[in-house]
């Protein structure tokens, strides 16, 4: 039977059992969605087409687990295109049919996971509170007179309430983390361009991030690491520079008038029982001044970025008027008074506040911060939209504008039941490093999943703790241990983490005319192979900078994915040059086919 919520971990030992396959699961879940609140959900995958969709899989890669996300199902906002099912964004009159998939979906898609349905929004991601959609307002999980938080509501209900393994959302102004501290879930806001928005309905493009909800942090983690890489098609993709950070980091916290939650104390008591639990960590807490953050978060929607999000829809508005929601028009209506005077007054200002944030950053690792600062019921955020959608991003509107990775957790439950959170925050390409810290501290909240308050969260996706902040490094050839060019990771400080495998869908080459012999590693999205033997090493981050400029092309540094499901960055080949080299997959490693060699 499927659990009334559930993680990659319980559904994998589901699976592993044998007693439950992807087809148990699309009747059962198609069933769980038909019984849920309308209002999630603005277009579900038909239970015939979600049943073929898992028998397509099974076909595909028969053994359970034998590819990273396999038999997992998902939902995805409804502004993020997955071929076949309308994109509407929260507009009917806005509908087109995409063809082909978001690239984040298409990645998910190709690692075995499932779409079970196309969820609500705030209307074209404009908002945060999960009421401006024609299709209706998704509601707190815990209470449905209260707000569910948005922009991205259907897919924190849809996680919260048992009815997809994890979701995309979509973040610019915290529509990925505010739905999840209003339903008890992990909000992983990665850093920008980190994870394509190809197929993506933009609000803010310069800003626009494609985000996860999930029940745990290592969830949320592994679904990123699949979902993430470079895409040439879209102009705001970025290669990542991994930044580490300290397993006992100083945690920059609110102090003084800063500290702000519109009389909602229990919120507040939240976040001060947070901050103990940080403390208690072995963290170390550093009072900052909120001022310039603050600031920075208020551009978003009263300075000339707004403007941003009438670029995305105009033709669309100026056409349509009437079809867009009241407070939505609004917003996107306020956006005719800037000019690119103001837009470029702007940017200044946003790169002196810029300078402000970094002396806080010199003195700090993190920021840990409300996710927000209270929550209403829907009745009171319809009878004052704008008022109180404005405050729901005090602490959340930043990030995006000053370039910064965030993780959102929950901190517990109020009195009244409700639950709140709070945010890791740290500088871009921290994604990896915030990771562990944020595990941390979700396992020692100890809030349930989702709707279960009191559900224990699984061993198996604990995130180990940073331990001196070196780089990982996975090592597919002349490099590994007792192989001609291991010694170029030795000489460098290099150490050995452990062995294992990539996942099943890479392949691997004898790349001719190389001294010392060396392969090439392609990954093949369908292909289902035995998984190649590879090591991890671990390189300082001066060191591991200095090894990957050295590597020659056609190699170069990419994100693996290994058996476990987590990525590392490694050694891949570009395709163009394997086309005429051997193939060695049947190997299983590269050590395996130089000793055959021999």
């Amino acid at each position: 039977m499927l659990p009334a919520v559930f993680d990659l971990t319980r559904l994998r030992a589901l699976y592993a059992s044998g007693a439950f396959t992807p087809l148990d699961l699309a009747a059962a879940l198609a069933e769980r969605i038909a019984a849920a609140d309308p209002a999630v959900f603005i277009t579900p995958v038909s239970p015939a087409a979600l049943r073929q969709a898992a028998a397509d899989l099974m076909a595909r890669a028969p053994e359970p687990g034998s590819l990273p996300l396999w038999g997992v199902p998902f939902a995805v906002k409804d502004n993020i295109d997955v071929a076949g099912l309308p994109t509407t964004a929260a507009c009917p009159a806005f509908a087109v049919t995409p063809q082909a998939d978001a690239a984040a979906v298409a990645r998910l898609r190709a690692a075995g996971a499932l779409v079970v349905g196309k969820t609500n929004l705030d209307q074209f991601a404009t908002g945060l509170n999960g009421t401006r959609s024609p299709y209706g307002a998704p509601r707190s999980v815990f209470d449905p007179a209260f707000i569910s938080g948005g922009s991205s509501s259907g897919s924190a209900v849809a996680v919260a309430a048992g009815l997809a393994a994890f979701a995309l959302g979509t973040d610019t102004a915290g529509s990925g983390r505010v739905p999840a501290a209003f339903n008890n879930l992990v909000g992983l806001k990665p850093s920008r361009g980190l994870i394509s928005t190809t197929g993506l309905v933009p609000a803010c493009r310069s800003l626009d991030c494609i985000s996860v909800f999930a029940l745990t942090v290592g969830d949320a983690a592994a679904v990123r690491r699949v979902a993430e890489g470079f895409d040439p098609a879209d102009p705001y993709s970025r290669r990542p520079e991994p930044r580490a950070l300290p397993a006992m980091p100083r945690v920059g916290i609110l102090a003084g008038a800063e500290r702000e939650f519109f009389g909602d104390a229990e919120t507040e008591r939240l976040y001060d029982a947070a901050c103990a639990r940080a403390e208690r960590l072995g963290w170390t807490l550093v009072s900052v001044d909120y001022a310039p953050f603050r600031e920075a978060a208020s551009l978003l929607y009263d300075g000339p970025w707004v403007a941003e999000r009438l670029a995305a829809i105009e033709a669309f508005a100026d056409a349509n008027p009437d079809a867009l929601d009241p407070a939505v028009r609004r917003i996107v209506d306020s956006a005719r008074a800037y000019s690119a005077v103001e837009a470029f007054r702007g940017q200044y200002r946003l790169e002196a506040l810029r300078r402000c944030t970094d002396a806080t950053w010199a003195q700090i690792d993190a920021l840990l911060l409300p996710t927000a600062p209270t929550t209403y019921t829907v009745e009171a955020m319809r009878a004052d939209p704008l008022t109180l959608n404005a405050r729901l991003g005090l602490y959340t509107n930043f990030a995006n504008l000053l370039d910064c990775a965030a993780i959102a957790v929950p901190a517990g439950f109020r009195a009244d039941g409700l639950p709140a959170g709070v945010t890791l925050v740290g500088r871009a390409f921290a994604d990896d490093a915030l990771a562990p810290l944020a595990d941390a501290l979700h396992r020692d909240a100890a809030p349930g999943l989702g709707r279960l308050r009191e559900a224990a969260l699984p061993e198996e996706s604990r995130l180990a703790q940073a331990s001196d902040g070196r780089i990982p490094l996975v090592v597919v050839g002349a490099h590994l241990t007792g192989l001609p060019l291991n010694r170029e990771i030795t000489d460098l400080g290099g150490r050995f983490v452990r062995a294992t495998r990539t996942a099943p869908d890479y392949r691997l080459y004898a790349l001719p005319g190389t001294t010392p012999p060396k392969p090439g590693l392609v990954r093949a999205p369908g292909f289902s192979g035995p998984g190649l033997a590879v090591e991890v090493w671990s390189l300082e981050p001066a060191a591991f900078g200095r090894f990957a400029a050295a590597i020659p092309a056609p190699l170069g540094i990419g994100r693996i994915t290994l058996a476990d499901g987590t990525a590392v960055s490694g050694f891949l080949c570009e395709a163009h040059a394997v086309r005429e080299a051997e193939e060695v997959t049947d190997f299983g490693g590269w050590r395996a086919y130089v000793e055959a060699r021999r």
